[in-house]
């Protein structure tokens, strides 16, 4: 089953997030889901050697809010800024309403699982062979600090007459594909070869996500016996003043 689920959609709600963040109701919300897949599909088309490996996207009354991240920010923001705002004005002009742009830079893309399959493809598409690729590919990975890696490759590899697929793994390290604590990052591409489309997935296991600790409420429970001790300490020393105060009166009236 694990093999069969996607990665991240098995973890959302538990360590990940929605990529589209909105609301919407029957009616709209069909038409929006479709204009989120045809945004995606737009900068994916445009932007293809930017590194891109994943859009968010939220919405609010009248604004739509894309964060795009990526390896190569400079390709997407363009000279002066250029590239980002002619991209900017395409997309309100598609989606008919005002659309900001924000760009997040991936500081390691060796441990972005898209990225690695990107890479990894568009190797298969100059002639380099796959099995050098993945081994490459896994050996930089595990070197930036991942804790497992897992690499395949199905279709007519080597120009092959029958399609297979071919799986190759860390020496090292595990992918948890059942624990859903486990950070594991998933991607996917397709190398364009003459013989075919190769397809290429990623799994890298960079550790796990545990919840934070619950606090005991022990040195809540001592403040409150301690508060709860001393209240009668002060009401009878309160009760004292009052009394001399009323005695010191009644000697001044006598």
């Amino acid at each position: 089953m694990g093999q069969k689920v996607h990665p991240y959609g098995l973890r959302v709600g538990i360590i990940r997030g929605w990529l589209s963040n909105w609301y919407a109701d029957d009616r709209a919300y069909t038409e929006q889901l479709l204009e989120d897949i045809r945004l995606r599909r737009f900068i994916n088309s445009r932007l293809q050697n930017a590194g891109i490996s994943r859009i968010n996207i939220d919405r609010t009354a009248n604004n739509i809010t894309i964060t795009m991240h990526t390896s190569k920010p400079g390709v997407v923001i363009g000279r002066g800024g250029r590239g980002v705002d002619m991209l900017r004005a395409e997309l309100e002009k598609m989606a008919g309403q005002k659309v900001q742009v924000n760009v997040e830079e991936i500081k390691r893309p060796e441990l972005d699982a898209q990225l690695v399959a990107e890479n990894i493809a568009s190797q298969i598409e100059r002639r380099i062979s796959w099995r050098r690729a993945m081994k490459q590919s896994i050996g930089r990975t595990m070197r930036m600090g991942a804790q497992g890696m897992r690499v395949r490759c199905a279709g007519r590899l080597g120009g092959r007459e029958i399609a297979y697929s071919e799986t190759d793994r860390s020496p090292e390290g595990r992918v948890p594909l059942h624990t859903l604590r486990a950070d594991v990052d998933y991607g996917l591409a397709e190398a364009r070869t003459t013989s075919g489309r190769i397809g290429v997935k990623v799994w890298i296991y960079k550790g796990d996500i545990m919840p934070e600790p619950k606090q005991p409420p022990v040195e809540v429970e001592a403040e409150t016996e301690a508060v709860a001790e001393g209240a009668p300490e002060d009401a009878d020393a309160a009760e004292g003043e009052v009394q001399k105060a009323a005695s010191g009166a009644d000697e001044g009236q006598g």
